[in-house]
């Protein structure tokens, strides 16, 4: 039967979400019921929020989401009622980039995770007045009690972890340690530039660890998060704006310049200073939400004389199935301690978290769930 579910709802472009109770479809054949126990804040929903990047309203949003199995279609496999999970983004596990394990890629990519709905267009949510409220962003819509997910969406992890510290894992932490391990391949020895200090981009740096560069530099405005980053493994970390990208550079005992920069602030400005700190054959990495119609400017003789490289990366150039697990293998083993960036706040202080994310104040904001007095069955 259908049930009852909390769940913050974005009724208008730059509004602040409000809880309400909203009723859940059951699970189709292909889909998975999962109580939500935590559910991390990510710059995307604000970005979402705000209009910039496009999805109809009114809409639950949401993308960093973890959580227990409470019930599962005829046609889904490999998962079993109470089984803990970790929710990714949706992709369709028919296209090229699918089959080549690099779904962040996939062909249907904007639809599957913007679109608001499932894949034939249909809502999973309506609210009391029997309205439809849009589902299914990024798959998921977690900023509720429950989502409805497809299989691909979901990662089974161990029992053993607390399963609220690890939604983030899904999107924003894949993101910067993908970027390094996955789509940069950043090899050991090498030199390392990560612009912005967020979630992602000190996930980045830690990761930069793990793969055995020599040289670990962090930028940031804010200089709390350039302290963290020496923490979690830089080698050198300053204020962005204390100096230019080549003095940076030459700071951190670069004189040809970074063999990676790795661009997580989305601000086009910063990738155009970064740009004439390329090493030869070095590659800068763009993982922001970049404003339409940013305009890249560089010299193509500089490009191609140095075999140097700009690119494009999406959700770290990850397949969750098996990068998520990685993550948490290297998290047990101390190599990469995300819990550091992570403060707790409860489901009906959304608001709080939004903004504590928004200031600088909170690296990563994780909403704790389950909201006791609602229908588990």
């Amino acid at each position: 039967m259908p049930q009852p579910i909390l769940a913050a709802v974005q009724r208008r472009i730059g509004a602040a979400p409000v809880l309400e109770t909203l009723i859940l479809k059951d699970p189709r054949a292909d889909e998975v019921l999962v109580e939500l126990r935590g559910v991390g804040v990510c710059h995307t929903d604000m970005v979402m929020r705000d209009g910039l990047l496009p999805v109809p309203m009114p809409v639950v949003l949401g993308h960093e989401g973890s959580g227990v199995v409470l019930r599962i279609g005829s046609e889904v496999t490999g998962l079993a009622i109470g089984d803990h999970v970790v929710l990714s983004f949706a992709s369709c596990g028919g296209c090229g980039a699918c089959h080549d394990h690099v779904p962040a890629y996939c062909q249907d990519w904007a639809a599957l995770n913007f679109s608001g709905s499932r894949r034939d267009g249909s809502t999973a949510l309506s609210d009391a007045a029997g309205q439809s409220v849009h589902s299914h962003v990024f798959g998921q819509s977690s900023f509720a009690s429950h989502a409805l997910v497809q299989q691909r969406n979901v990662v089974k992890v161990e029992r053993d972890l607390p399963i609220e510290l690890l939604g983030p894992l899904g999107c924003g932490i894949q993101t910067g340690a993908g970027t390094v391990l996955n789509a940069l391949r950043v090899r050991a020895g090498s030199s390392v530039a990560v612009i912005g200090a967020g979630a992602v981009g000190l996930s980045a740096v830690m990761a930069a660890g793990i793969a055995g560069a020599a040289t670990i530099m962090a930028l940031d405005i804010n200089p709390a998060r350039v302290e963290l980053a020496l923490t979690l493994g830089a080698t050198h970390a300053a204020l962005a704006d204390a100096a230019g990208m080549a003095d940076h550079a030459a700071a951190a005992g670069c004189a040809a310049g970074f063999d990676y920069i790795i661009d997580t602030t989305g601000l086009i400005d910063a990738c155009n200073a970064a740009l004439p700190a390329l090493a030869p054959r070095g590659e800068l990495a763009l993982v922001g939400a970049y404003e339409p119609r940013a305009t890249l400017r560089t010299d193509a003789t500089y490009l191609m004389s140095g075999g140097r490289v700009i690119r494009g990366v999406v959700e770290g150039g990850a397949d969750p199935a098996s990068f998520i697990p990685d993550l948490i293998g290297h998290y047990r083993a101390g190599r990469f301690p995300f819990d550091r960036l992570i403060r707790f706040f409860d489901f009906a202080e959304i608001t709080m978290a939004i903004a504590a994310a928004e200031n600088g104040e909170v690296v990563k904001p994780v909403l704790r769930l389950p909201v006791e007095g609602l229908d588990r069955d």
